[in-house]
């Protein structure tokens, strides 16, 4: 059974970092494209960046271009967003999933940025 767990989710202030993970178990992830999404009150759950399995970032949502970085340690089966220079409007639910065949989804992580 797959099973996607994400964390490192918080409290933050406009400007602050954080830095999620996405860990994986029934699973190898390295043999697929992973997605981080997310999730604000009342939306819809988008895409925020997609990464391939050998690591290389191939999108990013124009709202979060150059402030967030996705990677992953195939080797730990785990996936990562760097985010910088957060924002209000960055709060959401963060949620992780292979891109093309998307898995049943976690429970996310919130992440709040409030001053």
């Amino acid at each position: 059974q797959v099973q996607l767990v994400e964390s490192g989710g918080g409290l933050v202030q406009p400007g602050g970092s954080l830095r999620l993970s996405c860990a994986a178990s029934g699973i190898d992830l390295s043999l697929y494209s992973m997605g981080w999404y997310r999730q604000a009150p009342g939306m819809e759950r988008d895409l925020v960046g997609r990464i391939t399995g050998f690591g290389q970032p191939t999108y990013y949502a124009s709202a979060v271009r150059g402030r967030f970085t996705i990677s992953r340690d195939n080797a730990k089966n785990t996936v990562y967003l760097q985010m910088n220079d957060l924002k209000p409007e960055d709060t959401a639910v963060y949620y992780c999933n292979l891109y093309n065949y998307p898995k049943t989804w976690g429970q996310g992580t919130q992440v709040t940025v409030s001053s």
